[in-house]
């Protein structure tokens, strides 16, 4: 072994253990989210980078939105997959305003193509004058294991909406 095989040897593992930190990381730390209002309902925006409408769960509970986003690595033909450094689990969670009263079930949630996650929850007794469907999103209890879950390639439309679950 030359000193440029230990070099790539080296900097190879030193890389793949960044990596995982670095995914690590991102599972724990919360997603970046914006809480903005009108007159008639509150409109929460949370980063939701790499997910699909099926990777999606939106829950209200007790005036706090909560998401977790289940992504899943897509490998690619010829590639080896050499620096896992995402984080495959996201989680964010916001309060609302304390004085906030809203009709969860009346909540929609739409995946942009942009990778936001923009959650309209109407206050309680506003008319907002849509009557659109939604697509549940189906949810379960995966479990934290350390098993990178793959997935074929899917095309996306603009946006995709999912149901907030109470």
């Amino acid at each position: 072994m030359n000193f440029d095989d230990l070099k790539r040897s080296v900097g190879d593992t030193l890389y793949r253990q960044i990596g995982r930190a670095n995914g690590h990381l991102q599972t724990y730390r919360s997603l970046p989210v914006d809480v903005l209002e009108n007159d008639t309902s509150y409109l929460v925006v949370f980063d939701a980078p790499g997910a699909e409408p099926d990777d999606v769960q939106v829950r209200y509970l007790e005036g706090s939105v909560r998401i977790r986003i289940r992504r899943f690595r897509q490998f690619r033909d010829r590639f080896e997959l050499r620096f896992p450094g995402r984080g495959m689990t996201l989680e964010g969670e916001v309060d609302l305003p304390t004085d906030a009263t809203v009709d969860p079930d009346a909540g929609t949630a739409k995946l942009t193509e942009t990778g936001t996650l923009r959650i309209e929850i109407p206050k309680e007794g506003a008319d907002t004058g849509s009557d659109s469907a939604t697509e549940s999103v189906e949810t379960t209890d995966a479990d934290d294991s350390d098993e990178t879950p793959t997935r074929e390639p899917t095309s996306t439309t603009d946006s995709e909406t999912v149901t907030v679950e109470e």
